[in-house]
C-alpha cells in the first residue's frame, strides 16, 4: 500500500500580530503559530532577533501576497543598553570585546541622541539577516568572517530618551525599514566613548497596528486547549483574532471600482478610472458599495490602473 498524502493543512486568510517571545527565532514563532492555526501558508513580516520582544505580524494564505507592504512599513521599538560594554553583536546574546569606564552626564546623553534623528546612512551589522552572495551575514560572522557591507539611507523619525539610571539608558525609536537599533546603540556608546550594547529590545509597532491586538503564543495555546474541551474545531476561537487582509496595506490610498470595472481588473487587465493619482502610485483596490478587498494596484503613464497583487478568493 502506498503512503497516504500528508495533510498540507487548510487554507487561512488573514493576519496575526503576534507577540514574539525572547529567546527563539522569527521562523521559530512562525512554525509554531502555523501549526496552531495548521496553516497550509504562512510568513512573517520582518525577522525579529531571538534576543527581541514584540510584534511580529504573520500573513496567513492571501495575506503573504502583500507582506511586502509590512516589511517596508515604520517600526517603533523600545530599547535598553548597557553602557560601558561593547559586544561583538551589539546586542546582550555576544561577547563582551571592549570594558571602558562611563562618564556620561545627561547632558552629553541627549545630545548624542537627539543626533541619530533624521536621514542617515548607516553600516548594517555583521550579525544580521541580510545576505551576502546567497549567505545571511551571521553565518560569516559566526565563522569570524567579515564580508562588505554597503551603508544604507534609514531615517529615524524620533529616538526619545526614558530613562538613564546608572549604566542603563532606555530609549524609544520610531524608524523606516531596515534600521537596526542594535548598531544605533552600539554607534551611540561610540560616540559616547564607553560603548554599550542593547540588553533588551521590543518592538511596539508595524505601520498602524495597534500594540492592544498582539496576542502571545501561551494565549493561542491556551485557546487551542479550550476547543479540545469543548470538542469544538479550534478555528471557531483562532479565527476571530485575525486581522483582515487589507491592514497590510492600510496606508494606501483606496481606489473604489464598480463591480463590472472591477471583473476585469480581477482578470489582470489595466483599467480606467477618474481622478486617477499620479503615475507610479500604488494603490488599495476595493469594490462595490461594501467597499471589498480586491488587491494593490499601480497608476501607469496613460492613468489606468494596472493590477499588481490580486486577492483570489473574490468572484465577481
Amino acid at each position: 500500500m502506498g503512503r497516504r498524502p500528508r495533510r498540507r493543512g487548510r487554507p487561512v486568510d488573514g493576519i496575526i500580530l503576534l507577540d514574539k517571545p525572547t529567546g527563539i527565532t522569527s521562523n521559530s514563532a512562525l512554525q509554531k503559530v502555523k501549526n496552531i492555526y495548521f496553516a497550509e501558508k504562512a510568513g512573517h513580516t520582518g525577522a525579529l532577533d531571538p534576543l527581541a520582544t514584540g510584534m511580529l505580524p504573520i500573513c496567513f494564505g492571501e495575506a503573504t501576497k502583500f507582506s511586502q507592504f509590512l516589511l517596508d512599513s515604520d517600526k517603533r521599538y523600545r530599547v535598553i543598553a548597557k553602557l560601558g560594554e561593547r559586544t561583538n553583536t551589539s546586542d546582550s546574546d555576544g561577547e563582551v570585546v571592549e570594558t571602558r569606564e562611563v562618564k556620561v552626564n545627561m547632558g552629553d546623553l541627549e545630545r548624542s541622541i537627539a543626533s541619530f534623528r533624521g536621514e542617515t546612512m548607516q553600516v548594517p551589522s555583521m550579525f544580521s539577516a541580510l545576505k551576502y552572495e546567497g549567505k545571511p551575514l551571521y553565518e560569516y560572522a559566526r565563522k569570524g568572517i567579515e564580508v562588505p557591507r554597503e551603508a544604507r539611507k534609514i531615517t529615524v523619525y524620533e529616538i526619545s530618551l526614558l530613562r538613564f539610571e546608572g549604566q542603563e539608558v532606555e530609549m524609544e525609536v520610531h524608524c523606516s525599514k531596515g534600521t537596526y537599533i542594535r548598531t544605533i546603540v552600539d554607534d551611540l556608546g561610540e560616540m559616547l566613548g564607553c560603548g554599550a550594547h542593547v540588553t533588551m529590545l521590543r518592538r511596539t509597532g508595524v505601520s498602524g497596528y495597534p500594540y492592544e491586538k498582539m496576542v502571545t503564543l501561551e494565549q493561542l495555546e491556551a485557546l487551542l486547549e479550550q476547543a479540545r474541551e469543548q470538542d469544538i474545531q479550534p478555528r471557531e476561537l483562532l479565527d476571530p483574532l485575525l486581522l483582515p487582509l487589507d491592514t497590510a496595506v492600510q496606508d494606501l490610498r483606496e481606489v473604489n471600482l464598480l463591480p463590472v470595472v472591477a471583473s476585469y481588473a480581477l482578470q489582470g487587465q489595466a483599467v480606467q478610472i477618474p481622478n486617477a493619482p499620479a503615475e507610479g502610485e500604488v494603490v488599495r483596490v476595493t469594490m462595490g458599495e461594501d467597499n471589498a478587498f480586491i488587491g494593490v494596484g499601480e497608476i501607469d503613464a496613460e492613468g489606468m490602473l494596472k493590477p499588481r497583487r490580486l486577492v483570489r478568493t473574490h468572484d465577481v
